[in-house]
């Protein structure tokens, strides 16, 4: 291989990676920001990282020192109807190091969580989990870190 097809397979890699988005937060609509940040934070020790309001709706940030992506919880005001998930909405995953104790404080918290459950590939554990819903009925797995979940 040349010196040149080196460098263009470099600049090439480089060129990549400064295309790279980063995800910074997923929005969720809320009907009641008060009971959704208590069970965030409760649940995932999530804090209000910004609230901002306007005239129609108010959008607040959710996020722990573990990183920066954030959860954003959409109020629209005046809305009373829960909102549909469709057939779209899958669920937000965070990972934790130990699913069996989380899931006895969520029990305990009384979050209602779904059964731990195991996924395994080839005799190996490929995921340990239990899956748990917020007050609006959004879906939020919870993964034992492990593997590629870290």
């Amino acid at each position: 291989m040349t010196s040149q097809a080196l460098t263009f397979g470099h600049n090439e890699k480089r060129e990549r990676e400064d295309r790279v988005a980063k995800a910074i937060h997923t929005m969720i609509r809320v009907l009641d920001l008060d009971r959704s940040i208590e069970f965030y934070g409760r649940a995932f020790g999530l804090e209000v990282a910004d609230h901002f309001d306007f005239d129609g709706f108010a959008l607040v940030y959710l996020r722990n020192h573990e990183n920066d992506f954030e959860i954003e919880l959409t109020l629209n005001k005046g809305e009373t109807k829960p909102y549909t998930h469709g057939s779209g909405y899958g669920h937000v995953a965070v990972c934790v190091d130990d699913v069996a104790a989380e899931h006895k404080r969520f029990v305990k918290e009384g979050f209602a969580p779904n059964d731990v459950k195991e996924f395994h590939r080839k005799g190996q554990l490929m995921a340990r989990f239990f899956f748990v819903q917020d007050p609006d009925g959004y879906k939020v797995e919870v993964l034992e870190r492990h593997g590629r979940y870290q």
